[in-house]
């Protein structure tokens, strides 16, 4: 009897592969080492040596190594793994691309820092003129107010009695040193045609460059124009999740305010939590169309130590009292609360909502014109 092996011709092709990229490997390894032996007066590692073996021996191999150059213009690393299995399953480079797009993306919202939102908003500033007709639109929400400061208004929801002397503006502080951060950072506004984005909930976005962040930017260049000192925070405090975003904002200024005891001016900038995209408060300066501003003041009605609520108090009217003059309306009426709102870390420390989930973020930059115009008169 005569015993007959059947080989399938399936199996021979993987086995002549497997040893034909074994060989290359060995080729390569030799020929680069050979190369570092030789070439004593360029001891740099070549790191394509390995690479172009394989291209050598492996012609398919080749066209991927092409793209893969490509790629690492842009950082990324060469994975020689992903390089083999994409010879025999193209579909797994087909994957592997969906996959890199899809991080790049949400990178590109979480990990944008300062100085790449800095260089990416490259539009002129534009100076906010004075002296023009100032006029608040209708919305739904009626205007509730409780006291007034000549021509402030000031909507109490505390038990405590303001007294001439609390709201009278007469405070002093470092005016020419600010910092800017944004407690609810991801809170965004609705799209224009202009600035569009990726919510990531109801009018939330990563994307610091659509969200109350951009709004911050803008406020930060207009104020480094007027010659004041700015310091913009952009850390995301409500994500990945939006529970305690006090408490690690309130971290992130204590921290701040070991090496920067002298600054007293903190903005936290918001925008108006009403849900409603109906709820669009607007005043038309001149031509434009800005979003409305409120300034939202912690207290010790709640039974916590505020020693600095009359301060922050008297800061925000000065700032209207002026806005109300050079731009009647472009404030809503203060709202003063029992919660503290971290504001018991300065003296010069507020909220400031600019406009709310109706309103565009085209909206809300003019705003920062007009506000920064307020700030370099009310803080000289």
């Amino acid at each position: 009897m005569i015993n007959l092996a059947v080989i399938e011709i399936k199996d021979v092709i993987k086995y002549l592969v497997r040893i034909t990229i074994v060989i290359a490997i060995v080729v390569g390894l030799t020929r680069y080492f050979f190369s570092m032996k030789t070439e004593n007066v360029n001891s740099k590692i070549n790191s394509d040596a390995l690479l172009y073996c394989l291209d050598t021996v492996i012609p398919n191999i080749k066209e991927i190594h092409k793209k893969d150059k490509v790629i690492s213009k842009n950082e990324k690393k060469i994975e020689p793994l992903k390089m083999t299995l994409g010879v025999e399953l193209g579909m797994i480079n087909h994957l592997t691309k969906k996959e890199d797009t899809k991080d790049n993306n949400t990178d590109q919202n979480n990990n944008t820092t300062n100085e790449q939102v800095a260089n990416q908003l490259t539009e002129e500033l534009e100076e906010a003129k004075v002296g023009v007709k100032t006029e608040v639109l209708e919305t739904n929400v009626p205007e509730k107010f409780t006291d007034t400061y000549k021509k402030v208004k000031i909507r109490n929801e505390t038990d405590i009695k303001l007294t001439e002397e609390t709201l009278t503006p007469n405070v002093e502080m470092n005016m020419k040193d600010i910092y800017i951060y944004h407690t609810h950072a991801c809170e965004s506004y609705t799209q224009s045609k202009k600035y569009k984005y990726e919510a990531s909930g109801n009018f939330r976005t990563l994307n610091k460059e659509r969200s109350v962040i951009r709004v911050g930017t803008e406020l930060e260049k207009y104020m480094t124009e007027y010659g004041y000192n700015v310091t913009h925070d952009m850390t995301l405090f409500d994500y990945p999740s939006y529970n305690d975003s006090y408490d690690r904002s309130y971290d992130s200024v204590s921290k701040f305010l070991k090496d920067n005891e002298e600054t007293e001016i903190f903005l936290d900038i918001h925008r108006d939590a009403i849900g409603d995209s109906t709820y669009a408060p607007t005043v038309k300066i001149g031509d434009e169309y800005a979003a409305q501003l409120m300034f939202v003041l912690g207290s010790e009605g709640g039974g916590n130590e505020h020693p600095n609520w009359k301060d922050n108090l008297k800061l925000a009217i000065k700032i209207q009292e002026k806005a109300e003059e050079m731009y009647p309306g472009l404030f809503k009426p203060i709202i003063l609360r029992n919660s503290r709102y971290n504001q018991q870390l300065a003296r010069g420390a507020s909220i400031i909502e600019v406009g709310a989930t109706g309103n565009t973020l085209d909206q809300c930059l003019v705003s920062m014109k007009y506000l920064s115009k307020v700030l370099s008169e009310a803080l000289k």
